[in-house]
């Protein structure tokens, strides 16, 4: 297992193998230049290699979910998967999911190891 974490001015992104996780700070919002930041540290990182973005929601913060559009358009990103014990955010995720370009590679999960092991999968 690959792994390598960077600190970012709104949150932290870990890669392992060829998985993003990120995990953002409290209270920010997630809009599109926060997301055309990972998009291109992914595209670095992964050389437009098949990858998947997990976001570890630890902390609470409001996500434009018109993020998932732009993403859409990356074609090497393969699959997102949410983390999060809060109800509220998985309604959420529900809105955001219907942004992205295939619902069956977008999914909700309420620990991290389910969503990298998911992850895995849809990587193979």
């Amino acid at each position: 297992m690959v792994k390598s974490a960077l600190e970012l001015e709104f949150g932290s992104v870990t890669f392992v193998n060829n998985i993003q996780i990120a995990e953002l700070n409290e209270g920010i919002l997630f809009d599109i230049p926060h997301n055309q930041e990972l998009l291109e540290l992914a595209r670095d990182r992964f050389n437009n290699q098949p990858y998947g973005y997990i976001s570890n929601r630890v902390n609470s913060y409001s996500v434009n979910p018109m993020i998932h559009l732009e993403s859409a358009n990356v074609s090497s990103l393969v699959a997102i998967a949410i983390v999060s014990k809060n109800p509220v955010v998985k309604q959420n995720s529900i809105i955001e999911k219907q942004f992205f370009r295939n619902r069956s590679s977008f999914e909700f999960f309420e620990n991290l190891d389910e969503a990298v092991n998911w992850m895995k999968h849809q990587l193979i």
